[in-house]
């Protein structure tokens, strides 16, 4: 079962990506700031990682850069979640390390095509379930 951390600081729109991906099959771990988020990481490694871009005052664009930075965790996928759906905001998302980038609203038909496409090596060659 593929493990999906959803870092996220509003806890309304937290708690509905995680009830959703519970109920698609997914275990899934939740941060609310980029702290927790980073512990988190540490401890149990996700297959992909749906990540809030403003996270108060926090950048969440900063935990892409970081996680591509580091050899455990540059391979993760990481997907955007933003309310900044422009162009040229996805492609600085994009630049920053992040693998896709989704609007909020979450449309959930979008997100699972985007958890697909990211996690199917994973489901060809199970490596962490």
């Amino acid at each position: 079962m593929p493990r999906i951390l959803v870092v996220e600081d509003n806890a309304i729109n937290r708690e509905l990506l995680c009830d959703w991906l519970e109920t698609q099959g997914y275990a899934v771990l939740s941060a609310e700031n980029l702290g927790s988020a980073r512990r988190l990481l540490q401890g149990q490694q996700p297959d992909a990682v749906l990540l809030d871009v403003q996270l108060g005052s926090e950048d969440g664009l900063s935990l892409a850069a970081w996680m591509r930075q580091q050899p455990g965790f540059s391979g993760i996928p990481v997907i955007a979640v933003t309310a900044h759906a422009m162009v040229t905001e996805q492609q600085r998302f994009l630049q920053s390390g992040c693998n896709a980038c989704i609007s909020k609203p979450i449309d959930f038909k979008v997100l699972e095509r985007e958890l697909d496409k990211w996690l199917a090596p994973l489901q060809k060659f199970p490596s962490r379930v």
